[in-house]
């Protein structure tokens, strides 16, 4: 890859793989990959463990959380990869105050392959189809200016070759 620093959101519902092509993309860049997930409150864990979707007072503070730590790795001038469902604009909006140039890869897929992925977690919080439907509802999928949607049924590394080309292809801010 080139020596340029990169603060990369990597975004969809549940299921649709953020974690593992946010590590797989990180891994080429050089970067530090965050999972999202990990910054929710342990109120919100618990209310989506109850098969509870969140509201956005729930998200406000994990958003701007991860805001801070994508302004944190600009600061620094490090590429870091953050997973994070950020459904809707607004929440990206939130994300991209930590850094205007932001490069969002969006991760998008039928609600059957996103049920069928979900069928196979063992470990994650995240359960059932009520709480996808409700992502699904809230989600506002990003247009071309703004982020670069692959379909999640290409192969991983074919999703990560294809945004890598258009991450080194696009202008940013």
């Amino acid at each position: 890859m080139d020596t340029t620093t990169h603060r990369i959101l990597v975004m969809g519902v549940s299921g649709s793989g953020k974690t593992h092509i946010g590590k797989m993309l990180a891994s080429r860049l050089e970067a530090e990959f965050i999972d999202g997930d990990d910054y929710h409150s342990s109120s919100s864990i618990a209310k989506m463990s109850r098969g509870q979707p969140l509201n956005d007072d729930d998200r406000q503070e994990w958003l701007e959380t991860l805001a801070g730590l994508f302004a944190s790795y600009r600061e620094r001038g490090v590429s870091v990869v953050i997973g994070c469902s950020a459904l809707k604009h607004r929440y990206r909006d939130i994300l991209r105050t930590g850094d205007p140039s932001l490069a969002i890869l969006y991760l998008r897929g039928s609600r059957d392959v996103l049920l069928e992925r979900l069928g196979q977690r063992s470990s994650h919080f995240f359960k059932g189809s009520r709480m996808l439907d409700s992502q699904l509802g809230d989600l506002e999928p990003p247009d071309e200016s703004e982020a670069h949607g692959l379909d999640i049924a290409l192969p991983p590394q074919r999703i990560v070759s294809d945004f890598l080309q258009w991450l080194i292809a696009a202008p940013r801010p």
